[in-house]
């Protein structure tokens, strides 16, 4: 029997979207406001989905305590109240648009999640915008 499990998480950061290979007007063309060189910032939410099939002899899942150390060890800490574009080694050559920060929580988190496990991750960067990964 197949059943998910969600954890919510939040940090705090600061990014802008620039390709350095573009001059300023480029960017902002591009970009719009997100690409002020002062930065921005945002109040990410997280949603941590497991799936995968129930364990019979437990009748959980995953042990939540579990997921919870993971998301705040591996994530939170991470990323809240950094710049991500200088703070971050994953953003060093990659744009820390939402997409880029879902994709990179993903695979930060498919590392710690037992491999029989699927894990999707939904990142909300405002109230009413959010990227999932994968799809």
């Amino acid at each position: 029997m197949r059943v998910a499990i969600f954890r919510k998480g939040h940090f705090n950061a600061a990014h802008r979207l620039f390709n350095p290979a573009w001059d300023d007007e480029k960017n902002r063309e591009v970009f719009g406001i997100c690409s002020n060189s002062n930065f921005h910032g945002h109040n990410y939410d997280l949603e941590v989905m497991i799936m995968g099939e129930l364990n019979q002899e437990t009748g959980i899942l995953m042990d939540l305590k579990q997921l919870k150390e993971i998301i705040e060890t591996k994530v939170e800490v991470r990323f809240d109240h950094k710049n991500l574009n200088l703070d971050c080694p994953e953003f060093i050559d990659k744009i820390p648009t939402a997409e880029n920060i879902c994709i990179e929580i993903y695979n930060i988190m498919r590392k710690e999640i037992a491999p029989e496990l699927d894990v999707q991750i939904r990142l909300y960067e405002t109230a009413r915008y959010y990227v999932e990964y994968p799809v």
